[in-house]
């Protein structure tokens, strides 16, 4: 009963704080006294969006409202016409200066390495201007809306200056998801929604494609090879164990790969500079090995030697980049505890069974040895008894 009473209280808090941060949206009052007939309270970074749409000309005048803002950041909001993210963005940017004021212009987007100059949107901007009131900056503008539409991708954005420059902003969860969709006829506005949503789910299969390919089946391939060909009954079944599962791993490996592409060229000066490389020498190194398996030479060769320095230094090398790349994205992604939790017992789950079977191979290993030690002594024996013996009777 108790635990019933905490949610159903956790549930009248949550409304009552929603409740209040919607009406405090729609009542807000403007220094400039201007009234907007919807608003919208944004889901992320404490921001509001506001406008008037005109059909009669297919005009809109908007305004950003960042509450809280520290006086030292810069704030920015825009339509993207292309895609859900910030590359080709077409923003509203407003800069705070040393005298106090805010500085407010537009600036198109054009790839990773922003600092969001002053440039002309791909629709005009009448009018542009910023202020800073009671520790919110509002951002008022006049756009044209292009193509007649009025159904667009937003995105927003809040980050720190230096020396009056904006510089890239945090990769926290509120800072990543500050993006969706904005209509501005029907008055629906705000984070996910169906363009937003779409990215999130792209973020999650490629999270997922690549947990999967890299972070298990990879391991789990290298030790189908390294620990079932000491069982003889499991000869040559092995090999093709190890040739399905790694080949498994790269084809879905790939797959995550590629919308790791999309969801780079989706995102304003986010390259996970750390990730990303290590995901291109990842892909490199497994395109290596497949070509390995095409060039492996036969058992009795004598270039197998060195093949199998190259292929098992490579596919190690491969097993310990993948797993930490793994938990780079799980950071990069900031998804519930849980999921890094689960990524984190079937490594240790696979790093038990690796001892265990470390263990087990290394004494049928060494047994066998002994065996034929003891066959090999034994049999010299015999051969010398004989020789012996002869030498004797002549």
């Amino acid at each position: 009963m108790g635990k019933i009473l905490s949610v159903l209280f956790c549930i009248l808090i949550f409304n009552l704080a929603n409740s209040s941060y919607a009406q405090n949206c729609d009542t807000f009052a403007f220094s400039n006294n201007a009234n907007y007939a919807t608003c919208v309270p944004l889901s992320v970074l404490n921001s509001n969006l506001h406008w008037n749409y005109h059909p009669s000309n297919g005009t809109v005048d908007v305004a950003f409202r960042h509450t809280g803002s520290d006086t030292s950041q810069w704030v920015a909001w825009a339509l993207n016409l292309g895609s859900p993210g910030m590359v080709g963005a077409q923003a509203l940017v407003a800069v705070p200066n040393s005298d106090g004021t805010i500085r407010a212009y537009t600036s198109s987007v054009t790839g990773f390495s922003t600092t969001l100059q002053p440039s002309t949107l791909s629709f005009a901007v009448p009018n542009i201007t910023a202020e800073r009131v009671s520790g919110d900056v509002v951002i008022y503008a006049t756009l044209v809306l292009p193509t007649g539409g009025t159904r667009f991708n937003q995105v927003w954005q809040v980050g720190p200056t230096n020396n009056g420059a904006p510089v890239s902003h945090a990769f926290n969860s509120e800072n990543r998801n500050s993006l969706g969709s904005v209509d501005f006829s029907t008055g629906e506005a705000g984070a996910g929604g169906s363009v937003g949503g779409s990215r999130n789910r792209r973020r999650n299969t490629h999270g997922v494609l690549n947990a999967v390919s890299w972070g298990v089946l990879m391991p789990m391939g290298a030790m189908a090879a390294r620990y079932l060909k000491v069982f003889n009954v499991a000869n040559p079944a092995w090999f093709y164990i190890h040739v399905a599962t790694q080949s498994s791993a790269y084809i879905v490996g790939v797959a995550g790969w590629a919308t790791g592409l999309k969801l780079g060229s989706d995102s304003i000066g986010i390259t996970h500079e750390s990730h990303r490389n290590i995901g291109i020498i990842l892909f490199s190194f497994a395109t290596l090995q497949v070509f390995a398996l095409l060039l492996r030479p036969k058992p009795d060769h004598k270039f197998r030697f060195y093949w199998n320095i190259y292929h098992h230094s490579l596919g190690y090398s491969i097993i310990i980049l993948s797993i930490i790349n793994v938990y780079e994205g799980l950071d990069i992604l900031d998804p519930e505890k849980k999921w890094k939790n689960a990524y984190s017992g079937i490594l240790i789950s696979l790093g038990v069974i690796t001892v265990i079977m470390e263990a087990l191979t290394w004494g049928i290993v060494l047994k066998r040895k002994k065996e034929e030690k003891k066959t090999h002594a034994g049999t010299n024996g015999s051969f010398g008894g004989a020789d012996a013996h002869g030498q004797s009777a002549a």
